[in-house]
């Protein structure tokens, strides 16, 4: 059996970055919630995305939740969401007892449809949230989104949890709404084994959601609580082990792009294959090449073919209004996002993949359409 190969998984700078910053924390014994490391990755990661503030927190899951309570989401609430994305951007709309509305997508963009967005403002002028996921490295349409956002004052935050470093016409994503949130989950561009960001250029929210996310603790001698707490904050090891992969950024993303753009050359002769789409607008960290199918041969078809030869890809994620806990809930669109569940999968997008590994990959692809 040869070697497996994966879809993304976690990759330590060579130079070891991150176990100086850990061997800090050791060293000085702080092990423990918050700490010098936490305070430099929050500073560091919002110098290199250009805004004011952020909070090292557990998850980008608790971000977003974090993002809809500084958003003042409560009890009964409407949020508009991307329908097609993970599950971990819509739970928490859950967990804070608002009422999700789903938003399609667009072919263009693969993210949240304007025209849809628009259509569910309408229909429920008073949300009070919206949240727009960058998938896959790929930005939504922010201008169109950001304006859509202001007409109607609503509240923007964005999931770029998988698009850290992705540029929409020369700025970060994350920063363009009212809340942002990255995640450094163990398969994300850069990882902490574990964790998320929420950033922002309102100071005032950012350190109310530092003060929820650590119990909540009122300015007393003795523990106090006016307010109900959270346990979120990102420990002082985490934050060092995100100070070293944060050196190495730009290099995860390059080589992304690098495995992104030999696919597509690599299968360009197969018209059955469409590329998710980069638009000259969109600066893409390619965090993981997706594609879709439009022939006879299914994802399904795909994925087993590739698992024979022990390498490892996905569907694409599956609608959160196709979801049988979310299913309840209200969609506005035109089933573009079904079709693209339907017809499309990932490929391993590993930054550690050789460009042997890459060609058995390719290989594999073509010896399935070439048979079929």
């Amino acid at each position: 059996m040869n070697e497996k190969i994966l879809l993304s998984s976690p990759h330590m700078s060579d130079e070891g970055y991150e176990q100086q910053y850990v061997k800090e924390a050791f060293d000085t014994n702080w092990i423990a919630p918050l700490g010098p490391n936490v305070t430099a990755f929050e500073n560091e990661i919002a110098a290199k995305v250009g805004i004011g503030h952020a909070a090292a927190l557990v998850s980008g899951t608790a971000a977003i939740q974090m993002a809809l309570k500084a958003a003042g989401v409560k009890q009964g609430d409407i949020v508009l969401c991307q329908s097609l994305t993970f599950s971990a951007t819509a739970n928490p709309i859950i967990y804070e007892n608002a009422i999700p509305v789903f938003i399609d997508s667009d072919y263009e963009t693969w993210n949240m449809s304007p025209k849809y967005l628009e259509e569910a403002l309408i229909k429920y002028p008073n949300a009070k949230a919206v949240i727009v996921v960058h998938l896959y490295g790929l930005s939504a349409d922010m201008d169109k989104i950001v304006d859509l956002c202001k007409k109607y004052k609503v509240t923007l935050i964005e999931d770029a949890a998988e698009s850290l470093g992705t540029t929409y016409k020369g700025k970060y994503t994350g920063t363009f709404g009212d809340f942002g949130i990255f995640s450094f989950n163990g398969n994300k561009i850069i990882t902490t084994s574990g964790g998320g960001m929420l950033v922002s250029n309102n100071a005032e929210r950012i350190q109310k959601v530092r003060f929820w996310s650590t119990q909540a603790r009122d300015q007393a001698r003795h523990y106090q609580h006016s307010e109900l707490g959270f346990n979120y904050r990102m420990s002082n090891v985490v934050a060092g082990v995100g100070r070293g992969q944060l050196k190495v950024l730009d290099q995860r993303i390059e080589k992304k792009r690098q495995i992104y753009h030999y696919y597509k050359e690599s299968l360009k002769d197969i018209q059955d294959i469409e590329f998710m789409p980069l638009n000259e607008w969109n600066y893409s960290n390619c965090w993981l090449t997706s594609i879709t199918l439009k022939g006879k041969i299914s994802p399904i078809d795909l994925i087993l073919t590739l698992e024979k030869e022990n390498i490892e890809s996905r569907p694409l994620w599956k609608p959160m209004h196709l979801q049988p806990f979310f299913e309840k809930y209200d969609f506005i669109g035109n089933r573009v996002s079904d079709d693209l569940f339907a017809r499309g999968l990932c490929l391993p997008s590993d930054s550690k993949m050789s460009i042997e590994q890459q060609n058995r990959v390719i290989k594999a692809i073509r010896g399935l359409f070439v048979h079929a």
